[in-house]
């Protein structure tokens, strides 16, 4: 076989997988599913529960969902099933992505998990609010600190003691 032969074909099967690049996205969704069932069929569980609803039931039947939307996708892509490109009326598809804004926000993400513990919702909270809006563009610095800061009390407040949601507190804890 001559090397325009193996060149040919490592082509095709590169155009293969470009024209069903979908079913990554099918390998995914079944990945999570067998990961959310493994997880909620070896949980530890109190035998001793009111109704037919216990802990498991809600991530059974989402590893079930899962499992079964990626195998409906994978045939769809086999069929010759094809999502539809995105579009936008104020995107710019031919532009690159804007890393720079991806990687402020999962940073700022980051740090919320990280502050939550020792500073408390209220104080995280906050710099989550203020962080992602940075990260988003806005460079209003007069303005922006105090806009998190009510928002990070308030959604603390709504959590803690009208849905019943304990939130950390932090030092703030007596204060609030």
């Amino acid at each position: 076989m001559s090397s325009t032969g193996s060149t040919t074909g490592a082509t095709d099967r590169r155009s293969w997988l470009r024209e069903h690049s979908e079913l990554g996205v099918g390998v995914l969704l079944l990945v999570i599913g067998v990961l959310v069932l493994t997880d909620a069929l070896t949980m530890d569980v109190d035998i001793t529960q009111r109704g037919p609803v216990g802990p498991t039931t809600v991530p059974i039947a989402v590893g079930i969902g899962l499992l079964v939307v990626a195998v409906l996708l994978a045939v769809d892509v086999l069929r010759g099933g094809r999502g539809e490109a995105e579009g936008g009326e104020d995107i710019d598809l031919s532009e690159p992505g804007d890393w720079r804004t991806v990687l402020l926000l999962a940073g700022v993400f980051l740090a919320n998990a990280v502050l939550i513990g020792p500073l408390g919702f209220p104080i995280s909270g906050a710099l989550l609010f203020w962080g992602s809006a940075y990260a988003l563009g806005s460079r209003r610095i007069d303005r922006d600190p105090l806009i998190a800061a009510v928002l990070s009390v308030v959604t603390y407040f709504v959590f803690n003691n009208l849905l019943g949601v304990p939130l950390p507190g932090g030092p703030l804890m007596g204060v609030l």
